[in-house]
Formats: C-alpha cells, sequence, structure tokens
C-alpha cells in the first residue's frame, strides 16, 4: 500500500419504531421533514430512514460523524413518538401495516416485485471505500467476495422475523438474497464489460435500473468507490468502524494484488459457489456457530477465522494508522458476541419482543469513545 488511506463514507439504515409499542411504523415522511436532506433520505418502505456520512480518512473521524448522524436522527424522532433502531430487522413488524415510499421508482418495484417488496422489511449498512479508477473497483469487487461473509458475521443482527426466532444470526440475508441480482459478484475484465451486463439485465426487464445491482461488493453507482453491501445495521457504531477499517485495509490489499497481477504474477480464482455457501454459514451462526475459512475453505470458531482475516491485514492496518483501533475492537467484539446472540439473550430473560426492542433501541443510542481504545 502507497500513498495515504483512501477516504470512506458509511450508509446507514435504521428502523423506525412507536415508542410506546415498540412496533415497526411507516412514519419516516414527517420525520424527513424535520431532518437534514443531504444527510438524510428516504428507503423503499416508510418505516425506513437512510443516513449518509461524509466522506471520511480516519476511523475516529468515521465514528463521529456516525454518532452525529444518529443524535440528529434520534433526536427528531423522539419529538414524533418514534424510537430509532439500527439492526437487520426488528423483531414486532407486520408486512400488512408496511407502506412503501412514495415515487414511481418505488411504485415500479412494488408492482413488479409484489410480495418481495412489501416484505423489504430489512436494513443494511453499506461502506464506500474511495476508488476512482472503475476498472480497478471492478477488479477489485469481485477478488473481495471471499472475504464478505466473515464481515457479514460481525455485523449479523437480524435473529427474528415477524415475531419469531429464525434460528439464523441474519435473517436479512435470507431475505435479500430473494432479489435476482443479490449475492457475490462475477469476475469483469474491464468496467465496460461490468456495464454491459448490467445494461443487459436492464434490457431483459427482470431490473429497471443499475441501482438494483445488489450484489455483496459492487462498484457503487452513484460515486467513485467500492461498495461493501452485505452487512446487517449494527446497532452498535463501534461494529461498523470496525467492519469499516476492515473492509478499507482489504481493498488496500487487493489492490497490491491486481496490480502485481498486471506485472506477471498468477491471478488468484474466486469460488462464486464456495462463497455463496460461505455467506450462508455467515448468516446462520454469526459469531456463534462456525465459519468458512476464506483462504483454506474449512469451518473454524468465529475467533479463529476473524483473528487470522485481521493478522493478515496488519500491513494495511498500519499503513492506515489502523491497526490498535481495529484489532482492539475485533477483540472486543468477539469477546462480546453477535447482536444476534444478544437479543436472544435479551428474550430469553421474561419471553418478552418488546425487551429486544428495548435493548436496540439503548445500543442504538450508545455512540462511541471518542478516544482511540475500544470501550470496556
Amino acid at each position: 500500500m502507497t500513498g495515504p488511506p483512501s477516504t470512506l463514507g458509511v450508509e446507514e439504515e435504521f428502523h423506525l419504531v412507536d415508542a410506546r409499542t415498540r412496533r415497526l411504523v411507516p412514519r419516516s415522511e414527517p420525520l424527513l421533514n424535520l431532518l437534514p436532506k443531504d444527510s438524510f433520505t428516504e428507503e423503499l418502505h416508510c418505516s425506513t430512514v437512510e443516513s449518509n456520512s461524509r466522506p471520511c480518512l480516519c476511523l475516529d473521524e468515521l465514528a463521529r460523524e456516525l454518532g452525529a448522524l444518529r443524535e440528529t436522527l434520534i433526536g427528531g424522532a423522539a419529538g414524533l413518538g418514534l424510537g430509532v433502531v439500527a439492526a437487520g430487522s426488528v423483531p414486532l413488524a407486520d408486512v400488512g401495516q408496511a407502506r412503501i415510499s412514495a415515487g414511481p421508482r418505488y411504485a415500479r418495484m412494488l408492482r413488479d416485485y409484489q410480495h418481495l417488496t412489501r416484505e423489504q422489511l430489512i436494513c443494511g449498512t453499506h461502506v464506500h471505500v474511495e476508488l476512482a479508477d472503475r476498472d480497478l473497483a471492478t477488479l477489485v469487487a469481485h477478488r473481495l467476495a471471499p472475504w464478505a461473509p466473515p464481515l457479514l458475521a460481525l455485523s449479523a443482527s437480524s435473529p427474528y422475523w415477524l415475531g419469531a426466532d429464525t434460528g439464523y444470526a441474519s435473517y436479512r440475508t435470507m431475505v435479500w438474497r430473494r432479489w435476482p441480482t443479490a449475492g457475490p459478484m462475477a469476475g469483469y475484465d474491464s468496467a465496460a464489460a461490468y456495464e454491459r451486463m448490467i445494461a443487459g439485465l436492464i434490457r431483459s426487464g427482470v431490473i429497471g435500473d443499475s441501482g438494483m445491482i445488489y450484489f455483496d461488493i459492487r462498484p457503487s453507482a452513484h460515486v467513485p468507490t467500492v461498495e461493501l453491501r452485505i452487512c446487517d445495521s449494527c446497532p452498535r457504531v463501534a461494529d461498523i468502524v470496525l467492519v469499516a477499517g476492515l473492509f478499507r485495509a482489504m481493498v488496500a490489499r487487493e489492490l497490491e494484488c491486481v496490480r502485481r497481477e498486471r506485472c506477471g504474477a498468477a491471478a488468484r480464482e474466486v469460488s462464486l459457489e464456495a462463497v455463496r455457501a460461505a455467506t450462508w454459514q455467515a448468516a446462520r451462526a454469526g459469531l456463534e456457530g462456525t465459519l468458512v475459512d476464506p483462504v483454506l475453505g474449512v469451518p473454524g470458531r468465529p475467533g479463529r477465522v476473524i483473528g487470522r482475516m485481521v493478522d493478515a491485514l496488519r500491513p494495511q492496518l498500519e499503513q492506515a494508522g489502523d491497526w490498535t483501533l481495529v484489532s482492539g475492537l475485533a477483540r472486543e467484539a468477539l469477546r462480546r458476541g453477535s447482536s444476534a446472540r444478544r437479543q436472544r439473550v435479551a428474550y430469553a430473560r421474561r419471553g418478552r419482543l418488546a425487551d429486544v426492542v428495548d435493548l436496540l433501541l439503548a445500543e442504538t443510542r450508545s455512540g462511541f469513545p471518542t478516544s482511540r481504545r475500544p470501550a470496556a
């Protein structure tokens, strides 16, 4: 890795719940009227609001930015009797009460995809890492596919779906995978080849525009970045910072590999079948079962798989000044366990899904330490 680290930014999707009943409610329109339009936008469902961070150079700056955006959003929501939840799903939701946001694009999606659109009551975290060369972004996005499942495991926060425990740590992944373009991205030798593929899908009528390319990692459709899309929304800002730091380091490492290949080094093959299997396993297990090691292709304990991943990225993390923070946050995440586990513990105390929502509301409000040390 040479030169300064790339800037990075985050899009966070949030659920809106009634502060009294803890149920998902379609109230985004009055809330968005109170919020800065350059930082907050609507989503497919009226029960969801998206925040967009500024591009940041250091992870501490990103943490402060995400914390400030949450503070603004939560403050506006409170005045309307709403709570804000950052998680892949909320336990108390009813598809029959869902409402799609206004506009021709969303109306077309409802018409074309029907119940799939109605059931899209899920939220994700998207991380963007600056990469202006779209040819390189296309190559790197494909090469990163094997590393997406461990990042999903770190974010897993959707064990409950429409009032039931699904048995998965990230059931959002199962819901998301039903879209025709979801999953790992195939390899393309240039941005032009990638764009031809998208044009062909649009021409087929299966998708309506390039924004419906829902690959786990992709060249962004609207900014010069590589975009990570596989992760659940994370209740704790610290987990977003961890994922963002790891993803930036991965992008830097794969750029080095691509440049070496251009100088004659052997190219590494990516098995999309193996990636799909590993993604399913990460969605099922989170940090509490076993993950598929991206290098060895065998099952391993999350602590070992993620620990090896972090250690292998040490040169890139040190170059960016992120090693101390990211390695500490990784140890903390593995010690604490996934959000999915914490939600199940909250439910087990009294058998009340409202207690799960209360936990998520509290963690979404919790912020992030201002020092470069992980929270205790």
